[in-house]
């Protein structure tokens, strides 16, 4: 029988390499879209709260590029530092412009120009015509506006386009929440337009920007343009004022191909850079503090405000791993003496770290090179020696040849003990996931049922149910031994799973009546 199973199992078609999130893209949620425009206000709270004034630096564009604009009577602009702010020369207040009335600050027809410098990108398209018509009520008659912000075909675009964050055409959601749209020539100059402002100078800047800490060049796009009010219907720009487009390096969005190379450069060591071209910076995460069996384990997880937008479960921590961590702490048995391999480990590694203490090999694994960086972090500052020269930290991507050879060359004889938390919510998952445990999982059966190599999965069923769970099992050779739900009639039996809780209070360590384990063996 043993022999015919083994047979099987090798005869299966080897599991294909996965990849747990899509390539394909399929945009952000309505849920979500709707979210993000009700609560975006919210979002940029948040946003300035964290980054202060050291998101964005000055530029000095309005005496780089539109120094013209503020010379002569009433259009002297006063930019002075915020500890010599005078309000009986400047007026702050918040206005939302999509839905504030921008005639209750400033009196109508007074403003001789407007300034728009990475304002309008932050509002969906379907609002901005509502920004412009605010603006126009105090903007005076031939006022001009100024404008800069993101154009098409950015870097940043680029990268946002390979990840879920798309909202509509040419608009994203940023990591922490925040918005952003890319302009073409044509949209912004029509959406003006409908709204009598006409370009008087409108052109792509392209810079190449430096990011000496990652070692990178990033070629940046930039809109910059200048909008005259006319109340005049008669009124159109003047030919030699249109004339103006090449105010950076290029009049049309996409660049030729026998263009000359650009050599606006620039160094950008900025957090603002760093943010908007990578997404997550080291101050994004936030540290949790558990305690399992007597030992304080503080942990560097993503924070929350920015978990919406993670492509990578890897980088939180789940209610299962807390649980199974617990289960640990207070039966070390379980991995007391044996070889332990954890798969999906996360950047957390909580279980790891607490089966270290009693396991002869610990091996914590997962797919995502961002969580594994994270989780050498946390197992470093959590361990010491000889704990911490015990622990092995691999990539393994489930269906992974390279992978798992890695892994089997660093231990030939198998695992005695595979755990998994919070790994079976994605179905096309499922049968990798039992595949490269089966190659993985000691084959020796001789000892007794509870000291038998086992597969201990512990999750709540998302969209992978039960009976899929099982048939993928059976199909590798596994065979479900036990199991264990929350608030059911059968954990009251002397099972294996149930003899781990004790019999006084352990309600602190499930944080959700939806957890599961099972307990899976080989045939």
């Amino acid at each position: 029988m043993e022999s015919n199973t083994e047979n099987n199992v090798k005869q299966q078609q080897p599991a294909q390499r996965i990849q747990i999130y899509p390539p394909t893209t399929t945009g952000v949620s309505p849920f979500w879209i709707a979210k993000y425009e009700r609560d975006a206000k919210k979002y940029w709270d948040q946003f300035y709260r964290r980054h202060q004034d050291k998101f964005f630096k000055d530029r000095h564009y309005l005496d780089k590029e539109w120094d013209q604009y503020f010379s002569g009577s009433g259009r002297k602009v006063i930019l002075e530092a915020h500890k010599e702010f005078n309000e009986t020369r400047v007026s702050a207040f918040v206005c939302d412009l999509t839905s504030d009335d921008l005639g209750k600050h400033i009196s109508p027809a007074s403003v001789d120009v407007v300034t728009m410098i990475f304002v309008l990108s932050a509002v969906s398209p379907e609002k901005m015509p509502l920004v412009l018509q605010n603006i126009k009520k105090v903007l005076k008659p031939n006022g001009y506006v100024l404008f800069r912000d993101y154009a098409v075909g950015d870097l940043a675009q680029e990268r946002f386009s390979t990840k879920d964050q798309q909202i509509s055409e040419n608009f994203y959601v940023r990591g922490d929440g925040t918005r952003a749209f890319y302009f073409s020539n044509e949209f912004l100059t029509s959406l003006f337009k409908e709204q009598g402002l006409d370009a008087e100078e409108l052109g792509l800047c392209c810079k190449q920007v430096e990011n000496r800490a990652r070692e990178l060049v990033m070629n940046r796009r930039w809109v910059q343009a200048v909008f005259r009010y006319s109340d005049s219907v008669n009124y159109s720009p003047s030919s030699e004022a249109l004339s103006k487009s090449d105010l950076c390096c290029q009049e049309n969005i996409k660049p030729k191909a026998d263009a000359e190379p650009i050599k606006d450069f620039v160094v950008d060591m900025s957090e603002g850079m760093a943010v908007e071209m990578f997404g997550a910076l080291t101050n994004d995460t936030e540290v949790i503090e558990i305690e399992l069996g007597g030992c304080d384990i503080k942990i560097k997880v993503l924070s929350k405000e920015y978990q919406h937008t993670c492509k990578s479960t890897g980088l939180m921590l789940w209610e299962s791993a807390r649980l199974m961590a617990a289960i640990l702490a207070r039966n070390p048995s379980i991995v007391a003496g044996k070889r332990v391999l954890e798969l999906g480990s996360g950047c957390g590694g909580i279980c790891s770290m607490v089966a270290v203490r009693s396991a002869s090999i610990m091996v914590a694994t997962d797919g995502d090179r961002t969580a594994l960086e994270l989780l050498n972090q946390n197992i470093i500052s959590n361990l010491r020696p000889p704990f911490l020269t015990k622990l092995v930290i691999k990539k393994l991507e489930w269906g992974n040849r390279d992978d798992i050879d890695a892994i089997k060359a660093m231990n030939n004889e198998g695992f005695e003990v595979i755990i998994g938390t919070d790994v079976t919510y994605i179905p096309d998952a499922i049968l990798p996931l039992f595949s490269t445990a089966r190659e993985l999982i000691s084959s020796n059966k001789s000892a007794e049922k509870d000291q038998a190599p086992a597969l201990i999965l512990c999750h709540i069923f998302r969209r992978v149910d039960e009976p899929s769970l099982l048939s993928a099992a059976s199909r590798y050779g596994f065979r479900l031994v036990d199991k264990w739900a929350k608030g059911s009639p059968n954990n009251e039996s002397q099972s294996l799973i149930s003899s781990w809780f004790p019999e006084n209070n352990f309600e602190e360590h499930i944080p959700t009546s939806a957890l599961n384990i099972m307990y899976f063996q080989l045939d």
